[in-house]
């Protein structure tokens, strides 16, 4: 009997190690990446077209490869990261340890041009899914160059699995940030289509956060510093003034490598007890120094998540420097509530030497003599002033006219009787009633319909905002001055991606810059306000990902604008505003159920009343 166990040839075995390694174009972006800075690159440059689809090309400056570890490189399982399998506890290095590059070739056109310093002319390769086609000496510029054409070319159902350019793109500029946000200490260029996206010089931990998410983020950076035989923290969190509901920018750096961990997230939350409002999310970026042989990353195959032997002492440390930092720098509320500011010791001061107070006498002061002193006699020529004529001398006679006109009678007034007097007439009764000002209690034929007013409003939005999206264009008011708005390149590109739908709604762009737009209209039904609110909604709810189809981005934008404008629970309603409700909710095409597939109301019956009161 013929064995029914066979090897797989190399080009299967890369491509199904390929669905490991490479699911999105952002995790060839981070492969590459990785490698330009393990090879001791100064300057490294990242060109993308069409998201990642078309191409991505990472150039360094770092060592190259000579003739045989260009050829070498993409065989499986061949690195120069390890030897031994003993490396992989110990490690100061990145990468997917040799399966990256082969799997990348057996899935795309790859180019690969490189060059060490001491050679005279470099090796240029082409390989079109694992097979080589072209390989032949070239005059190049030290370092590498990677280029990565066609992603998915020969797996058409992976390739239809990527979702939009946008969403694609954020998922890279993630890669990017996290790579660049590691390394401050490495020049880093960013290209998308021809443009430049980032631009980011060799400098130090602090300019670099700045450079990535733009000016304004420095006034919101507060330093953390703290020195352990554990681990060695550094970094900055951002204040709690100015904390979003998004994660977007929280960064753990273990080992200069770019981790997740709810655990130390959790402490850093701790820190910020007290501090924070609900659901507010701080922002910080803090690099961890920890030994190599007291962690273990090879727990996931993106490498983000780590295991630390002695993770509850890491806890109480990191959350200790972070509670210390915001105290030390007036960030945390003091206890003293009285204290008075005015109490406290200029900085200037610091450097003035004590005085001795000076006595002063006043040689003219007798205790001996009278308190009163002696008036002195003075002549008073003092004559009054013949009075003016004042402003009652104009209501002379008056009260002989008042007298005349009194015996003056005058005619009433006929009084028509009606049937119906005002008095009388039958006030119309109260159709609703607000309860704990959550829900709305309204009486129907059969019972009564009890409203979450909070659901309901959200509904009433929704089908407003969807209808002014599709149908027609909404209203807009002019803002006297101009709106400012700062935001970072990320959340820019996300603007940028829903800008028609906001446009629709009535919101006017009059530009967008990379870190900041200016808006000079809004809908008649939002105040200026609520604009930072929405924007911050949107961006949170954008975050994971929206489908390319115009319906889904719209129908997401009108559900976190209607979540973010509805009444929240707790307002008090007027009669008049309850009944607009109630009629608004009915007359909506699903009244049913709110944007997020929840009851707006429930009802009761007379039967249900009566079998409570039947217990």
């Amino acid at each position: 009997m013929s064995s029914i166990i066979q090897l797989l040839p190399d080009h299967v075995a890369n491509q199904i190690a390929a669905g490991e390694v490479v699911q999105r174009p952002a995790s060839v972006v981070k492969e590459l990446l990785e490698n330009a800075v393990d090879a001791k690159a100064t300057d490294i440059k990242l060109i993308i077209k069409d998201a990642g689809k078309s191409l991505i090309q990472v150039i360094d400056n770092g060592l190259g490869m000579n003739v045989t570890d260009a050829r070498l490189c993409f065989e499986r399982h061949a690195t120069s990261k390890i030897r031994h399998a003993e490396d992989l506890f110990s490690l100061h290095t990145k990468g997917f340890r040799g399966e990256a590059l082969a799997s990348i070739a057996a899935i795309a056109h790859v180019e690969l041009k490189t060059k060490q310093d001491q050679e005279e002319l470099g090796i240029h390769i082409i390989i079109e899914g694992s097979k080589f086609t072209t390989q032949e000496p070239a005059v190049l510029p030290k370092g590498t160059s990677f280029s990565v054409k066609n992603l998915f070319f020969n797996i058409p159902a992976r390739r239809n699995f990527l979702k939009s350019d946008t969403v694609e793109m954020r998922y890279i500029i993630d890669e990017f940030q996290r790579v660049a946000l590691a390394h401050p200490n490495i020049a880093f260029t960013m290209y998308h289509n021809g443009s430049e996206s980032f631009n980011l010089p060799q400098s130090n931990f602090r300019p670099r956060i700045v450079n990535v998410f733009g000016g304004k983020t420095n006034e919101k950076l507060v330093p953390v510093k703290e020195d352990t035989e554990i681990v060695h923290i550094h970094g900055f969190v951002g204040k709690p003034e100015f904390a979003k509901k998004n994660r977007g920018e929280q960064f753990f750096f273990v080992n200069d490598r770019f981790i997740k961990s709810g655990y130390l997230h959790h402490a850093i939350m701790a820190a910020y007890e007290g501090l924070l409002k609900d659901g507010a999310q701080p922002s910080y970026f803090l690099y961890l120094s920890v030994p190599p042989n007291t962690i273990d990353i090879n727990i996931h195959p993106t490498k983000t998540e780590i295991k630390f032997d002695d993770e509850h002492a890491l806890y109480a440390i990191l959350r200790s420097a972070v509670k210390h930092s915001l105290g030390q720098f007036n960030v945390a509320p003091v206890l003293d509530f009285e204290r008075d500011p005015n109490l406290d010791t200029p900085y200037q001061y610091q450097q003035k030497e004590a005085e001795y107070p000076t006595i002063q006498v006043d040689r003219s002061y007798n205790p001996f003599a009278d308190e009163k002193p002696q008036k002195a006699a003075t002549n008073f020529n003092y004559k009054k002033p013949e009075l003016q004529p004042s402003w009652e001398s104009l209501y002379v006679g008056l009260e002989e006219m008042d007298t005349q006109s009194s015996e003056i009678s005058f005619e009433t007034d006929a009084v028509s009787s009606s049937l119906f007097e005002d008095t009388d007439t039958e006030q119309e009764t109260k159709r609703t009633y607000q309860i704990h000002k959550k829900y709305i209690v309204s009486p129907i034929k059969s019972g009564i319909v009890i409203i979450n007013q909070k659901r309901a409003h959200e509904r009433v939005l929704y089908e407003e905002f969807l209808t002014n999206m599709t149908v027609h264009h909404a209203s807009s008011q002019r803002l006297l001055f101009p709106l400012e708005l700062y935001f970072s390149v990320n959340d820019i590109e996300v603007i940028k991606e829903i800008k028609l739908s906001l446009e629709n709604l009535g919101f006017i762009f009059d530009s967008i810059h990379t870190d900041s737009l200016i808006i000079s209209g809004l809908p008649v039904t939002i105040t200026e306000s609520q604009v930072s609110i929405i924007f911050d909604d949107l961006l949170t709810d954008f975050q994971n990902g929206v489908g390319g189809d115009s319906f889904s981005q719209n129908d997401s934008i009108a559900q976190s604008m209607a979540k973010s404008l509805a009444v929240k629970t707790g307002t008090y309603l007027t009669e008049k505003e309850q009944d607009n409700l109630v009629n608004n909710l009915f007359a909506c095409r699903e009244p049913n159920v709110s944007p997020f597939q929840k009851p707006t109301f429930i009802t009761m019956s007379v039967e249900d009343l009566d079998k409570k009161f039947s217990l």
